[in-house]
């Protein structure tokens, strides 16, 4: 290891090896196997811990809400805050694991998110809740790169690739889980279940920290006053949007004038902070370089991805919730997804390659369209059992694309180390943002369609037509033996019917929100292949070009000596 010198900031004298890839990140070392093996395992934890935090909160919304006694507009507040407070603070995490160091980002993160976790405890009604949940998002935030530093340290420098693709994938393992056990935790004691059970994984993270400590990193003095303008700009903005977005199709989009409001309100901040950003000469988000073709076709990409693979809990969790399927009910649904994850997770770490970054992309878009198209072919009878192989398929895409897109954002910054916070804002947007579009963008279209195949269902339920007076007698028949009178019979008949009506438009209306998914998933495959194409053709056509350069230089210097 490197000799300890006074002055945190001085340059270090590294071991062949051991340098840091980048300022703020460990240093690597040779560990043992058996270090190695619980550098792993702590990794595992502390990624699990951090994304379950979310996704206990996200897979139980519905018990929550009888818990607190809120309406559903109220508490779609917990999990917008959270990704409030996660997608602001990463502004920030980067410099201040650069200028503070390792140790004190992980002990004192760690720390603060126990002790977000034991406050949960002591809430007890939905604004306190809401509060603490937006703290939770903000120290919840430092969890994911942590685990990936400590992935990092459990594999060789040749292997280091894989490291990343399971620090990554991990923390898409925790909606499934939630959704696993989630209902035995609320049974304990109700919501203060799920709190009880984080704050365990918390602790045991922040233990397995303090004992198994990551090797130490450069230091340097990044930060600036301008960073923080920056920020207290920025944050409130994407906070503004973030709500928007979360609340856009509860609160509707064109009848609630406070959304119109915020999306006013944070346009202004956003561009005021890029504009500030901008005219530094030393920005902390470099906004030039996101600007560039590759990094934001890339991020176009990456927000896109999110946005189809919302699908997953928009679009099948959401049509079996429709149907009134709790989470006990489809625990193999459950399974379904957790064991493609789990294998997009093997299936990156074994193939990822940094020479073809692109093509995982393109077998995930694959991969999502024929999912989709699978799910298109629901009917009122479409269970969790009929979707196992579709939600396997969209888990093993979550989980296969992302070490793979980051990395092509990587290599860039590993030459630029002064764009990383640029590119951890693009990805965390990226992620965040995606999928609060894609939950807003397919639950408005679903939305919207229900109401159109209810209008068209609704004009044929004539009672001219002997099927529909054929089912409201079969109907009437149901509440004979219940209701004497004949008037009620038949109101209730008529209730029935309807209720089925409605069922049928929301079912045609998930199967449109399935096509409009692959359809994107089309697009976006198309102009990804059409752009690896012509990169390929640019190349090959430099090649030929410096080849015919090289064969004139070699007649040129023949012609000469022949002279």
């Amino acid at each position: 290891m490197p000799h300890e010198k006074a002055n945190p900031y001085a340059p270090r004298e590294w071991a062949p090896g051991e340098k840091p890839m980048l300022p703020g990140s460990p240093s690597t070392p040779q560990h043992p196997t058996h270090k190695r093996i619980a550098f792993g395992i702590v990794g595992l934890l502390i990624c699990i811990t951090g994304a379950l935090s979310n996704a206990l909160v996200t897979a139980n919304l519905t018990n929550l809400q009888g818990v607190f006694g809120a309406y559903t507009n109220e508490i779609a507040w917990l999990p917008a805050v959270y990704v409030m407070g996660n997608i602001s603070i990463n502004l920030l995490l980067v410099k201040f694991r650069q200028q503070f160091g390792l140790r004190v980002f992980t002990e004192a993160f760690l720390v603060l998110y126990v002790l977000v976790a034991f406050f949960h405890l002591l809430v007890n009604d939905l604004s306190s809740a809401i509060i603490v949940r937006a703290a939770h998002g903000m120290v919840g935030a430092a969890l994911s790169s942590l685990g990936i530093y400590y992935q990092v340290q459990a594999w060789p420098a040749k292997h280091r690739l894989k490291a990343l693709a399971i620090g990554l994938g991990a923390s898409q393992l925790a909606i499934p889980l939630a959704r696993l056990f989630s209902t035995e935790l609320l049974q304990l004691d109700e919501w203060r279940g799920l709190y009880l059970f984080e704050l365990g994984l918390a602790l045991m993270a922040l233990g397995a920290v303090l004992i198994l400590k990551l090797p130490p990193g450069e230091r340097t003095k990044v930060f600036e006053k301008k960073d923080f303008l920056t920020f207290f700009l920025m944050a409130p903005g994407m906070a503004l949007f973030c709500g928007v977005l979360s609340l856009g199709r509860i609160e509707w989009w064109t009848s609630t004038p406070w959304l119109g409001i915020c999306l006013a309100l944070g346009l202004v901040l956003v561009t005021a902070a890029v504009l500030v950003e901008h005219n530094r000469s030393n920005p902390l988000i470099n906004t030039r370089w996101l600007g560039s073709g590759a990094i934001f076709r890339l991020g176009i990409v990456m927000v896109l991805l999110r946005i189809m693979l919302a699908e997953q809990n928009t679009g099948a969790i959401g049509y079996l919730q429709q149907l009134g399927l709790q989470n006990d009910q489809m625990q193999g649904l459950a399974l379904a997804i957790l064991a493609g994850v789990a294998a997009g997770i093997i299936c990156s770490a074994l193939t990822i390659n940094p020479k073809h970054l692109s093509w995982p992309i393109v077998l995930s878009l694959i991969i999502v369209m024929v999912a989709s198209l699978m799910d298109a072919q629901s009917s009122p009878l479409t269970r969790g059992n009929n979707m196992y192989f579709s939600q396997f398929l969209l888990g093993f895409s979550t989980s296969f694309f992302i070490a793979p897109a980051m990395l092509l954002g990587v290599g860039s910054v590993v030459t630029q180390p002064k764009n990383l916070v640029s590119f951890v804002v693009l990805f965390g947007m990226s992620q965040n943002l995606g999928g609060l579009m894609g939950s807003a963008l397919l639950g408005t279209f679903q939305t919207w369609r229900e109401k159109y195949h209810s209008s068209l269902l609704g004009d044929q339920l004539s009672l001219l037509d002997p099927n529909v007076t054929e089912r409201l007698a079969q109907y009437n028949s149901l509440f004979a033996s219940l209701i004497g009178d004949g008037t009620l019979q038949s109101a209730q008949g008529t209730a029935q019917l309807q209720t089925v009506a409605t069922l049928q438009a929301n079912v045609l209306a998930y199967n449109d929100v399935y096509l409009l998914t692959a359809c994107m998933a089309g697009v976006t495959l198309l102009w990804v292949l059409w752009r690896l194409s012509r990169l390929r053709y640019l190349n090959w056509q430099q090649a030929k070009r410096e080849a015919e350069a090289e064969q004139r230089a070699m007649q040129n210097i023949n012609k000469t000596m022949n002279q």
